[in-house]
């Protein structure tokens, strides 16, 4: 008997056997499973608190990602599309629209220009930007290393961009009646704000152009129809680089006007718009 006790004494001390190689190997994928179901519960978590302060619940969660994706986030390069700037050129394109369908029907008095004045003062990258951070959507952009590094996060054309994107994920998944109930929610206040005098689009347009070592702007005559007493004038402006950008007006100075309002609009030129 004395002889045996060595040897219980040992086990003893040795304590519980360690898991063999096969139960590490068949516990791995269960802690994966369990890593990843928690990240996708994250996921979800942060996505209902986007789509909270936004007012709309994506059908489609992917779209929601991407347009809160920079192209820094993204581990090639290659794949820019999958990045928020397909959804950033598509919401551009909405928030016009359904801007100026607001106008259309809040300001029956007034002209053309006027309209396009005030539709440059409410589509700009600072006016988007705005409607970014008055919803908390800055903490929520996905910056890889380089964009984080470069301080993309600051940078008011992306935010604007973000909020562009958002419109473009809204309209894809939820149809037009969804993208103007998110515009008319966050613009209707800007769009019956008192405004400041605003400055001459095609002066700003020119400073503008300077300021990139571009050349001055040329306008051009593209059409005139209507009678002579009552003529309609469309007027193309030019700049390197850059597509065309046209307007209609009554004369050509204010056709001029209205071609420089569309690119500055669409360029997201600051100081072509009332700020205030």
């Amino acid at each position: 008997m004395n002889d045996d006790s060595p040897d219980i004494q040992t086990a003893e001390l040795a304590g519980p056997a360690s898991p063999t190689p096969d139960g590490d190997a068949k516990a791995a994928p269960a802690r994966k499973k369990r890593t990843k179901s928690s990240a996708k519960r994250a996921s979800k978590a942060a996505n209902a608190a986007i789509e909270a302060r936004i007012g709309h619940s994506f059908a489609d969660s992917s779209l929601l990602a991407t347009a809160f994706t920079h192209v820094s986030a993204l581990k090639s390069a290659r794949k820019r599309g999958d990045s928020y700037q397909r959804l950033e050129f598509l919401g551009d394109h909405v928030l016009g629209l359904i801007v100026s369908d607001m106008l259309y029907r809040a300001f029956p008095g007034a002209d053309e220009g006027e309209l396009s004045k005030r539709l440059a003062d409410l589509v700009r990258k600072e006016s988007c930007a705005d409607v970014a951070k008055s919803l908390g959507l800055l903490d929520d952009i996905k910056l890889g290393a380089v964009g984080a590094g470069a301080g993309v996060r600051l940078r008011k054309s992306v935010l604007g961009d973000v909020c562009e994107a958002v419109i473009g994920a809204i309209f894809l998944d939820g149809g037009y009646t969804a993208a103007a109930g998110f515009v008319e929610r966050n613009w209707t206040e800007r769009m019956h704000k008192p405004r400041r005098p605003l400055r001459d689009p095609k002066t700003v347009l020119q400073e503008w152009a300077q300021g990139k070592g571009l050349p001055t702007p040329v306008y051009r005559e593209v059409e005139r129809t209507g009678p002579h007493h009552d003529p309609q004038f469309r007027v193309a402006v030019d700049l390197p680089g850059l597509e065309p950008a046209e307007g209609v007006g009554g004369s050509k100075r204010a056709a001029e006007k209205v071609a420089a309002s569309v690119m500055i609009a669409r360029e997201g030129v600051g100081g072509g718009s009332n700020d205030g």
